[in-house]
């Protein structure tokens, strides 16, 4: 009889581990906003942007609270989520298209150093999430910014089997975000269609006629880049909430090389936030009509800051300190949110600092398929804190040898827990801070802390010496009066402004650019 048993045993075994095995892989949707701020969604505290959709992925599963980018820019951050290494180890250290070398100094910047030189594209021998779990038998979707370099490096030559709107721009084309697009991977729609609800639908498409085999759907929106562009019909909502909240005097302040946005009353800015989670509400209702919600992944990040300094000076990232660019919390802490059925449980937060290095490995861990041998990734699988349980304590690292155009500075970090090192490359100095204490970055401990700041600074400098870093070169020709007089101008005649272009954003009269107002004609 026990034979018989364990011979019927062993013919339904295969059976039922082959269900187990297609159990195993799960659905993954990956959504990546671009300069949006850890503080700019509602479930963060904004009480003047609008965003219960994305606010529900964040209730479904887990929210860390210590979520971080790569980066403070963006292309950097977008290559580490797709092949789990740090920047300075994928070689795409600033965003493609920066200028390097002697070449900054033809921006007039005035700055002391030129930036180092870096990756122009994804290298081919990066064994991108995409290409890892289309190997493993998932079909695999990317809509939206791309970043990552030009024609030859593009999504479907990096796992991608369909590639919509995404290819080497940082913006989303010269038709910005209202149809005609005039992007080279993504048709044109009918005149002042919306780009997010666009891809949101071009998405939700994908998950329809994949519904039976797990897939990969990689949404990564051009939302909320500049150009900043809304309709009418939200820029008249949000013109009249920010008037019914009070309107500020002032909207800026100076910090070290730029003006910096205090306050969140932009009501383009607020407009593209809703406009882009009506699109994700878009792909979460056609998981629930499908009834794919209990076995589908679902992220959400940015990759990096949002913009309070420079490019459209949008929004405010307060209490943390500067924005996208910048090397403080601003520039580098996302929304970082994850639902795993059967794995999170809903309403859950974290208080483990995360990177972006970790989505690969953890992606990976959940969908069952190994991390290939030739990828050496830096992150690590954050599946124990996904089930409640802890992960053991590593430091996280940044390396920027750039300046960019939000007043960032050439500057390596270490982070240990609370604990944050910055040490900036033109004058080698040093900026400590404990950010449970001191979130907004105010209180500089280097003095006060000094066997914690002699450690750290070993340690960061062993890291440097580790990995393949580049770093800044001083610029024989540096003429110190002239970077002193060009930040006075921004300070002064700069700031007001700013202030004046804002304050204009809100009036009565206020009369878009002409070429971006087309969904006007759909309201």
């Amino acid at each position: 009889m026990k034979r018989l048993l364990f011979f019927y045993l062993c013919l339904i075994f295969p059976v039922y581990s082959s269900l187990l095995a297609e159990n195993a892989k799960p659905n993954i949707v990956f959504i990546l906003a671009d300069d949006l701020g850890v503080k700019d969604l509602s479930n963060e505290g904004s009480a003047f942007y609008e965003s219960p959709h994305i606010d529900r992925i964040a209730k479904m599963g887990m929210k860390f609270n210590r979520g971080y980018a790569t980066c403070q820019v963006c292309s950097p951050s977008r290559a580490s989520i797709l092949t789990g290494k740090y920047p300075v180890n994928n070689g795409i250290t600033s965003w493609i298209g920066d200028a390097s070398g002697e070449d900054w100094r033809k921006r007039d910047r005035h700055d002391s150093h030129f930036p180092a030189e870096y990756e122009h594209q994804l290298r081919a021998s990066e064994r991108t999430l995409a290409e890892v779990l289309r190997k493993a038998g998932y079909q695999t979707f990317f809509a939206g910014k791309w970043h990552l370099g030009d024609k030859g490096s593009w999504p479907e030559d990096h796992g991608f089997t369909i590639n919509k709107g995404g290819f080497e721009k940082g913006g989303p084309g010269k038709g910005g975000f209202f149809s005609p697009f005039m992007n080279p991977n993504l048709e044109d729609g009918p005149d002042g269609e919306s780009l997010p609800i666009r891809l949101g639908q071009e998405t939700a498409k994908f998950i329809e006629a994949n519904q039976d085999q797990p897939f990969l759907a990689y949404l990564s929106f051009y939302s909320v880049h500049a150009p900043i562009q809304t309709s009418e019909k939200l820029w008249k909502k949000y013109q009249k909430k920010a008037k019914a909240a009070g309107l500020a005097e002032d909207r800026f302040i100076f910090d070290r090389r730029l003006a910096v946005r205090q306050v969140q009353d932009c009501p383009i800015y607020a407009g593209m936030i809703e406009s882009m989670d009506d699109a994700v509400g878009i792909v979460l209702q056609k998981l629930e009509d499908l009834d794919l919600l209990d076995n589908t992944i679902i992220c959400f990040t940015s990759d990096n800051g949002g913009v309070s300094s420079g490019d459209a000076f949008s929004t405010s990232n307060l209490p943390l300190r500067g924005g996208k660019g910048r090397q403080w919390e601003g520039g580098i802490r996302e929304p970082y949110y994850f639902y795993a059925p059967g794995v999170t449980e809903a309403g859950t937060t974290s208080e483990t600092p995360v990177s972006g290095i970790d989505w690969y490995p953890t992606l990976l861990e959940l969908a069952g398929v190994k991390i290939p041998k030739a990828q050496k990734v830096d992150g690590v699988s954050l599946v124990p804190l996904l089930q409640g349980k802890s992960i053991e304590e590593r430091p996280l690292y940044w390396h920027y040898p750039h300046y960019g155009n939000q007043g960032g500075e050439p500057s390596t970090i270490l982070m240990e827990d609370e604990w944050k090192l910055i040490y900036y490359h033109e004058d080698h100095r040093y900026e400590l801070y404990n950010i449970s204490q001191d979130v907004g970055e105010q209180n500089n401990l280097i003095d006060d802390q000094p066997e914690r700041s002699e450690a750290m600074q070993g340690r960061l400098q062993a890291w440097l010496a580790s990995v393949p870093a580049k770093f800044p070169q001083p610029d024989p020709q540096f003429d110190p009066a002239k970077r002193k007089a060009r930040w006075e101008r921004l300070r002064t005649t700069g700031q007001e402004q700013l202030e004046k272009v804002h304050a204009g954003y809100l009036k009565e009269n206020y009369q878009p650019n002409k070429d971006w107002w087309e969904s006007a004609l759909a309201d």
